[in-house]
């Protein structure tokens, strides 16, 4: 597909565009006739959030000259609902009361509706992606490596094998491949070939893994209010960037699991914090580095600009 070059102001709308149509899909299809279903779905839909994952999948689709954003709106909304629906999990998991600077769907409707609340968002995923043939296994892929990061998560934690490398395999799988898998779908809906399509998927991943050590710094740094959900949780469990950096190389016999604010105190103390940051500032250099191939265009630099901002952002 080649569309006509968007200047930086079409660009702008278009986007804008997308966007809404991303949460008009995302809010009628989880309008269940459940009450508790409807009212838990929309209310975590409805805090917002960075909505980074469509924004990728859309801003990649225009890049690559598509120019009708309503035709690409539904994946995009189901990547975000995937999203969604792991972090309603994970709220379960972590014991978490705030997300998205709102109490959280645990904290409001309990541990079975939260439950059931994030598999009838993942049951959403099926819905919007059923016209889309072959673009299933893509998604199909990261929800399958989603799930398996967070049990490699989960096991690493229980057994004391949170190493550095573990920390990476988890981020790969339970981040980094839905990132991935938007910047595919994006790509792939354009027409172009399999190759030019991996080529996006891979600026995907690295802003993915980018994305989760920033997100895991913040959890260290940040405090509840600005970051919108409840921190510390990964330090407190024995995961997360924090015990990555100060964990053994081997088979994690050397693991130390500090309590949290004397993690805390030494992260910001040493120059553990600094090194994760700049660990993901050489990331998303590998991942602008991907979109060399691409035709200079407002799209192309909303891309690396995306990228700046997974890294700079503070909450």
């Amino acid at each position: 597909m080649t569309g006509t070059v968007a200047s930086p102001a079409r660009l702008s709308k278009q986007l804008d565009d997308g966007l809404a149509a991303v949460e008009r899909a995302m809010l009628d299809v989880t309008n269940s006739r459940v009450e508790v279903l409807r009212a838990a779905s929309q209310h975590i839909l409805s805090a917002g959030g960075k909505r980074i994952r469509p924004r990728l999948l859309l801003l990649t689709y225009l890049a690559l000259g598509g120019d009708d954003v309503a035709r690409v709106a539904r994946p995009a909304a189901a990547i975000e609902l995937m999203h969604t629906a792991s972090v309603v999990h994970d709220d379960i998991n972590d014991h978490g009361i705030l997300r998205r600077g709102r109490p959280s769907v645990n904290a409001i409707w309990g541990r079975t509706f939260a439950l059931l609340t994030g598999d009838f968002l993942f049951t959403a995923v099926y819905e919007l992606m059923a016209p889309y043939q072959q673009l299933n296994v893509d998604l199909a892929r990261a929800a399958t490596a989603l799930v398996e990061g967070e049990t490699l998560q989960a096991s690493a934690v229980k057994n004391n094998t949170f190493t550095r490398e573990v920390y990476m395999d988890i981020i790969a799988l339970k981040t980094a491949a839905l990132f991935r898998a938007a910047a595919v779908i994006g790509a792939k809906m354009t027409g172009v070939g399999e190759n030019e399509a991996n080529e996006l998927g891979e600026f995907g991943f690295n802003l993915g893994l980018a994305f989760q050590i920033t997100d895991d710094i913040l959890d260290i740094v940040a405090d509840e209010e600005s970051l919108g959900k409840t921190s510390g949780i990964d330090v407190h469990q024995g995961r997360g960037v924090a015990v990555a950096l100060h964990a053994g190389n081997g088979n994690g016999s050397t693991q130390v699991i500090d309590p949290v604010e004397a993690i805390k105190r030494k992260m910001m103390e040493g120059d553990s914090i600094e090194k994760a940051r700049a660990q993901a500032a050489l990331l998303v250099d590998s991942a602008v580095a991907r979109l060399s191939a691409l035709p200079d265009s407002p799209a192309k630099q909303a891309l690396a600009d995306l990228a700046l901002v997974v890294i700079q952002r503070e909450t």
